[in-house]
């Protein structure tokens, strides 16, 4: 027994030391790093592809600071990345690796490399804002409204996130922005209270009016289609509330032009927020309809609305065959769940979007 706990010790120590020794040691001289076959950052070899981008201002989403735990950082590495690593294979699928899908926080550069990054992620920025309010929705939920410093204005699309940076450290946390796009000098974040969390954490208990805070953005290639013309059909719960809301509320400036349903899920009444402003968004315009329902209502909430599943309202209210696109936001089992219903329903997987959290 003692003999197996020196040798785990003593494989440790030559583990950190080989960590160190190519830290300190190994030089990989100048290497060039060609982004979309146009751009080239020369860079001394030696660390990761998202240090790097991170230095020259190429922001690509990393909510763990570039620990391999939240597996957002994804990029095409068409040349010079080396072999895959275990740390990576949780986050990418065999189709994916395929084509060279890496995250950016695992690939050292240790040679030339090329790579591509969406148009959408390099035209992502680093923002300065403060604080201007913060409002508690529900006993979990609280809204932030964020002023925009520098630079004083962001482009976005509805449905898209930014990065919160966690003040004292390096890591940042997704969420969706939940105001619409015309909104430009100010954004709005909707937070949910996550037990231990590190940044939901500081929202709901630290953070206050005037305070300055980091985000990068925006990102996500879950927003409005808006070029298509089909009946739009929303799904969510808790906080994903907020794409849908930035959705909904640019659907409203433009004059509701589309037939329009929101479908929102919840267990009790006290988890129901912005109800009033949704059914008088409906009241205004004909074709869009709300439709809240409460999965466990307590007999005080004397709720005369829809129960039990979310995904036995829509299964109700969507009719079969309907021409129509989806917007799903909300755990993955509900995402699924609502996937197979509106599968059920006529609607081809291709015209459901959705962002899992």
């Amino acid at each position: 027994m003692v003999s197996v706990l020196v040798m785990n010790a003593i494989l440790v120590v030559i583990a950190i030391f080989l960590i160190i020794a190519e830290k300190f040691l190994v030089t990989y001289g100048e290497c060039n790093i060609t982004i979309n076959k146009e751009k080239i950052l020369t860079v001394e070899g030696g660390d990761t592809l998202l240090n790097y981008f991170a230095g020259s201002s190429i922001f690509i989403p990393s909510a763990c600071g570039g620990k391999a735990t939240c597996g957002y950082c994804k990029i095409e590495v068409l040349s010079g990345g080396g072999h895959i690593l275990p740390t990576e294979e949780v986050f990418i699928p065999r189709p994916d690796r395929l084509r060279g899908v890496r995250l950016a926080c695992q690939v050292k550069v240790k040679n030339d490399i090329e790579v591509l990054i969406s148009p959408d992620l390099l035209s992502a920025q680093e923002y300065k804002t403060t604080i201007y309010q913060t409002e508690d929705l529900t006993h979990d939920i609280k809204r932030i409204v964020m002023r925009l410093d520098e630079p004083d204005k962001i482009k976005f699309r509805p449905g898209q996130y930014v990065q919160f940076k966690v003040p004292g450290t390096d890591e940042f946390r997704a969420y969706s922005v939940a105001s619409p796009p015309s909104q430009d000098h100010t954004i709005e974040l909707l937070v949910r209270l996550v037990p231990n969390g590190l940044c939901s954490t500081y929202i709901h208990d630290v953070l206050d009016t005037n305070d300055e805070i980091t985000i990068t953005g925006p990102f996500g290639d879950f927003y409005l289609q808006e070029e298509s013309d089909r009946e739009i059909i929303c799904i969510a719960g808790g906080c994903g509330m907020a794409p849908i809301r930035s959705i909904l509320y640019y659907l409203k400036e433009k004059g509701m032009p589309r037939r329009a349903m929101y479908f929102f899920g919840a267990r009790k009444k006290r988890d129901l927020f912005y109800t009033e402003d949704l059914f008088t968004l409906s009241r205004e315009f004909p074709n869009f309809r709300y439709y809240p329902a409460l999965s466990e209502p307590d007999p005080q909430d004397n709720w005369t609305g829809e129960t039990g599943l979310i995904t036995h309202t829509v299964e109700k209210f969507v009719e079969p065959g309907a021409y129509a696109e989806a917007y799903l936001c909300g755990p993955p089992p509900m995402i699924d769940a609502a996937i197979k219903v509106l599968a059920k329903k006529g609607i081809n997987e291709i015209h459901i979007y959705y962002d899992k959290f």
